[in-house]
């Protein structure tokens, strides 16, 4: 008997009829003996809703709060109205939606009343989606006959006070796991929050925007089982985005190292930081489609093997801004590059990719749009001194660009792949302004303008495709 850790994502649980699809998945595992955990993100739509409450809520907008109130409850009472036949219970888990949704105002009037929102109140707010849906969820296992227990993963997931985007304590949260949920396991399903968890002293905390995934794998670390899965709405990881290549496909399997590549760099699958719990343990983890469940999907696990073209997947990060610092004075003089970081990082921003010229005269860096203004005006507050004295000449921001990201394992020990990719777009007149090659083998990255996104992504991809169709014929495409 197996014991495997599940995670359903937004859609998956989106509505009654997305939630009765989680049910009989759920009735399926456990009919072939398996023992389960679950972990399940708010229904698709209610943490927007719940950020905009947070927004109202500071503005004073006490008409926009009803009704957003009115639209969270309306969503999980007809879960309750659809898939709930027993009235006691229905009535008893109407009753626990109005009193989440009473502690949900009363926070909202807290954060009215001083006038605006900190972000522990924020992850306070947007809480109450997974803490509703979760048990909304439960009770329909429970009318449906199924065993199981709710639980909120604050009980469990220890993290530090960084709120919005909490790390968890580690040992702390180990034995939290181990003392609080693994005795539980193996009398019931668990049916556990994600994207929450609490500092020591209880303040909730999120572990940022898709750290469900990050939970689930954690709990599936911590619970010892033996393989993750990851139900969401598509049949597995894919080549591309099929938005930009409608010949994308699924690929059957993929290494831990390559999918925290395309996690980090565009693709919406996963949560970069999921492998990270698992990667030790060799836990298998699986991504697929909650409405197509007969669909194997993609298995991630340790093993990696370079197929005949190398390159496996193609992803892109729209949105984002190149900063470069540049200036003839900068030649030798140290330090530069690690106080332009720092002052970034004091901004507030996440540096996506560095990219540097032998000459030390420049260096280019990536942020997201809405940071690349406070970012520029850190860095010329850092080097003011050199700006002053003409060493560095000046920090540039270039818009309207892309980064794309080719991935596959062991791309950096094989000849010819970067030339194979920059021959391809440079007969096509697509201009690469910045490129970067780290050392983990498996990617390189580049810089493109956002307009000649589509057809680059379109013509790398066809690498990507001979991968897949030599991996299916040589029988590659399984770890084992």
């Amino acid at each position: 008997m197996s014991r495997l850790m599940m995670k359903f994502g937004g859609t998956s649980v989106g509505s009654a009829a997305a939630i009765q699809q989680v049910v009989d998945v759920v009735r399926q595992h456990l009919a072939e003996g398996h023992n389960l955990a679950l972990v399940v993100s708010a229904m698709a739509g209610v943490t927007d809703l719940l950020l905009e409450s947070a927004a109202a809520a500071t503005s004073g907008d006490h008409d926009r709060l009803r009704v957003i109130g009115g639209i969270i409850r309306d969503k999980h009472y007809a879960v309750i109205e659809t898939l709930i036949a027993d009235a006691s219970l229905r009535e008893s888990s109407r009753n626990e939606v109005d009193s989440l949704l009473r502690a949900h105002m009363d926070l909202c009037d807290a954060i009215g009343i001083k006038g605006a929102s900190t972000p522990e109140a924020s992850d306070a707010i947007v809480s109450f989606g997974e803490r509703l849906s979760s048990r909304v969820i439960a009770a329909v296992m429970s009318a449906q006959d199924l065993r199981v227990k709710q639980f909120d993963s604050s009980q469990f997931i220890i993290t530090d006070d960084n709120f919005q985007d909490a790390d968890p304590l580690w040992e702390l949260t180990e034995a939290r796991v181990i003392d609080g949920l693994l005795p539980e396991i193996d009398s019931v399903t668990p049916v556990i929050t994600g994207f929450i968890g609490s500092t020591p002293d209880g303040k909730l905390t999120t572990l940022g925007r898709g750290g469900s995934d990050f939970i689930a794998a954690i709990f599936a670390a911590y619970l010892a089982c033996d393989e993750l899965i990851i139900w969401t709405d598509v049949d597995g990881v894919m080549t591309t985005d099929p938005r930009l290549d409608e010949r994308a496909r699924v690929l059957p399997y993929v290494s831990y190292q390559e999918i925290g590549e395309l996690a980090y760099y565009g693709a919406k699958v996963l949560h970069p930081k999921t492998v990270q719990p698992i990667v030790n343990r060799q836990i298998p983890l699986r991504v697929r489609n909650t409405f197509n469940p007969s669909h194997a999907g993609t298995l991630v696990g340790a093993r990696r093997h370079a197929s005949a073209t190398v390159i496996k997947a193609i992803t892109s990060v729209k949105n984002v801004s190149m900063l470069t610092v540049s200036g003839a004075g900068m030649l030798g003089v140290p330090g530069i590059a690690g106080r332009t970081f720092l002052a970034s990082a004091r901004a507030g921003a996440n540096i996506l990719m560095i990219s540097q010229a032998s000459s030390e005269q420049s260096f280019c860096f990536t942020v997201i749009d809405p940071m690349a203004g406070a970012v520029k005006a850190a860095v010329e507050r850092e080097l003011q001194r050199e700006i002053a004295q003409n060493d560095v000449d000046s920090v540039d921001v270039m818009r309207d660009i892309v980064i794309i990201t080719v991935v596959g394992s062991g791309m950096r020990g094989t000849p010819g792949v970067a030339g194979r990719v920059f021959s391809l777009l440079g007969a096509r007149d697509i201009n690469v302004l910045a490129i970067a090659q780290g050392s983990s083998e498996c990617s390189i990255s580049f810089i493109i303008a956002e307009e000649d996104l589509t057809r680059a992504v379109t013509e790398l991809h066809s690498l990507a495709l001979e991968t897949v169709e030599i991996d299916r014929v040589n029988g590659n495409g399984s770890p084992y």
